[in-house]
């Protein structure tokens, strides 16, 4: 039975109780901890300057489990790169709309000479092409499945009507090109709206809100969705 990875992500925390909260989720059995950073450009309404080194750094000292850092940003300088290194970030996810040629190779390059994974992030409305070229050279294929085809007016950016075409065309290109890549599916993700991104075979699943706002708890939530993930592992028998 494939084990698919939970990365739990701090877009939802309740900021006064930080590292408390992620030490209680990778406790009851979430695998990584996905830290968000972003600038003024990219998320400018409500993630904005969310994240970075002095993040990381505080939930090092709470858990050993991978941390991975997900910028949303318009620029990553080696600066960024030393210093999430240096505070025991185990992964750089940057944008693919963002960061393509030789502006994305010097990167590539400075995460590995530092032991770091490199992910590319797939976002709203960027199209898979993108990874055409890196795909061969990266960790992570990361999908943001967020979009505009059905959103409540408020903080609820649904799924866009692409996203399960797009993760099961991203699983054919890793299985083709580089088998050790992961597919990670991340964005508005519940335990009632899962299954059919779980059947295209994702290894990563971030999940924010369904843990850090699970009515009852952070510990129920994150055992609640390992339970679900292994079930639908052996039903579609994933591998």
């Amino acid at each position: 039975m494939k084990h698919i990875k939970i990365s739990a992500g701090i877009a939802h925390f309740d900021y006064s109780r930080l590292g408390a909260n992620m030490k209680e989720a990778m406790d009851a059995g979430a695998d990584i901890v996905h830290a968000d950073a972003a600038d003024m450009v990219e998320l400018p309404i409500n993630l904005q300057l969310m994240g970075g080194p002095q993040i990381i750094e505080g939930f090092r000292k709470v858990t050993d489990k991978p941390i991975e850092c997900h910028f949303y940003t318009s620029e990553c300088d080696k600066i960024f790169i030393d210093r999430i290194a240096e505070v025991g970030c185990n992964m750089l996810i940057l944008p693919a709309e963002r960061f393509i040629g030789a502006t994305l190779a010097y990167r590539m390059d400075w995460c590995k000479r530092l032991g770091m994974k490199i992910g590319l992030t797939i976002g709203c409305y960027t199209p898979l092409c993108f990874l055409d070229e890196a795909i061969y050279d990266i960790d992570r294929l990361h999908i943001v499945t967020h979009g505009t085809s059905n959103t409540d007016g408020k903080d609820n950016w649904y799924w866009r009507e692409s996203v399960l075409d797009l993760v099961q065309r991203a699983r054919k290109m890793i299985d083709e090109k580089n088998p050790k890549c992961e597919l990670a599916v991340d964005g508005g993700i519940r335990t009632d709206n899962v299954e059919p991104l779980i059947e295209c075979n994702p290894d990563v699943v971030i999940l924010s809100s369904a843990i850090f706002r699970h009515d009852k708890g952070i510990t129920y939530a994150v055992k609640e969705f390992r339970n679900i993930l292994d079930n639908l592992s052996v039903k579609y028998n994933l591998q």
